[in-house]
């Protein structure tokens, strides 16, 4: 029940922060590719113009000099090639993987083979050049404005979202307050509704108007029941303890057995004694009660509703089946608000809870229902 404007402004400003960055990052990538294309440009301008250099030398070689010394650079290697591609002079630190003409990349080696006219160069047929070149600095420019159009877009959305959100904060505290208000001066009108029930039916002896009343008040608390969980759900931590779920069980029977006789509903069960299972009784009660409650509530007049508890090896299974209109939409029965029935009433937040409930506790939950004929739920607690 509580707003969290942070957690409402990161959760969106995630999103918000994802999708916008998508539309920014797209030309950026393209911008990138288009900068590594003039990259790879401007090193094989450097590389065919240091070929020329090369050849310019060679073709400069006077006969009569005994040795022609091949030019040697920092930056660029060279080697020459027969028409079979046998090396004749190389300074190079690596094997070309191509001797076709025109520009070539190994890893960080980018080289570029020139074709050479025919016994002029030393007998040789192919130059190499190459040289050691990495696009890192593109990489960083690019990584860096990525980071940072990815931190500016989230810092905006979190700010922005982050304020629009405060008003609705206010408003949800407010009526956080008002609901725990309502449910502290519902409850003891509530306690002294069904106590003096009590009172008056040992007095004066119990009717039917008596238990329609007493029947009000029960459904009723059922329903603060679970708004009071939902109010604090994660606040209170509901503390586990052996419970013996034969005799809870038969417990909350016995509390919905004048619910049920407004119907005329006859409860059959059969529950196993000395069923024991560490669990929160809260959490148990909000299971228990709003199946039990449900079963009653879409069930027919004067038809019955089943209850059973019993053990199966390290299992223990709760079952409950009642005769009635079914269920139409199985899947959505657990979402909060949906109800299946709007003529039968409530709020539909019961099987919610139970449904919050049950995964937490990794609880297994078997539905099956059939329309016109009854559902059938079943709870498998597993002892581990």
């Amino acid at each position: 029940m509580i707003f969290n404007t942070e957690e409402f402004a990161r959760k969106y400003a995630v999103r918000y922060t994802a999708i916008l960055a998508v539309l920014l990052i797209v030309p950026l990538v393209v911008y990138v590719l288009l900068l590594l294309q003039i990259d790879d440009a401007k090193v094989k301008l450097s590389l065919e113009q240091q070929s020329q250099n090369i050849m310019r030398l060679m073709q400069g070689y006077d006969n009569n000099e005994k040795v022609f010394h091949f030019p040697r650079y920092k930056v660029y290697k060279a080697a020459l090639y027969t028409e079979k591609y046998e090396e004749i002079f190389s300074t190079l630190d690596f094997k070309p993987n191509s001797f076709t003409e025109g520009f070539h990349k190994k890893g960080t080696q980018y080289y570029y083979i020139y074709p050479l006219p025919d016994k002029y160069y030393f007998a040789s047929s192919f130059l190499l050049v190459s040289t050691q070149h990495t696009a890192n600095n593109i990489y960083y420019l690019a990584a860096t404005v990525m980071l940072a159009i990815v931190v500016s877009l989230f810092l905006f959305s979190f700010l922005l979202l982050k304020n629009f959100s405060k008003p609705f904060e206010k408003l949800n505290t407010q009526l956080d307050n008002f609901i725990k208000d309502s449910m502290h001066e519902i409850n003891t009108p509530l306690s002294i509704i069904n106590l003096n029930a009590d009172l008056f039916a040992n007095k004066y002896g119990d009717n039917k108007y008596l238990q329609r009343m007493k029947s009000a008040a029960k459904t009723l608390a059922t329903i603060y029941n679970d708004m009071d969980y939902l109010i604090k759900q994660g606040r209170v931590v509901h503390k586990r303890q052996e419970i013996d779920m034969g005799d809870f069980i038969q417990n909350r029977v016995d509390y919905f057995q004048e619910i049920a006789k407004l119907k005329e509903i006859v409860f059959v069960t059969d529950i196993d004694t000395e069923c024991y299972y560490e669990f929160s009784k809260t959490k148990l009660q909000r299971i228990v009660d709003n199946t039990i409650s449900n079963a009653i509530k879409y069930s027919h007049n004067h038809s019955k509703v089943e209850i059973k508890l019993f053990k199966e090896e390290d299992q223990i299974i709760f079952w409950v089946k009642d005769h009635g209109v079914g269920i139409e939409n199985v899947e959505k029965i657990f979402s909060r608000y949906y109800r299946e029935d709007e003529a039968k009433g409530g709020f539909g937040i019961g099987l919610n809870i139970v449904k919050q409930i049950i995964d937490e506790e990794d609880i297994e939950l078997e539905v099956h229902s059939e329309v016109d004929i009854g559902t059938l739920f079943t709870y498998i607690f597993t002892n581990k």
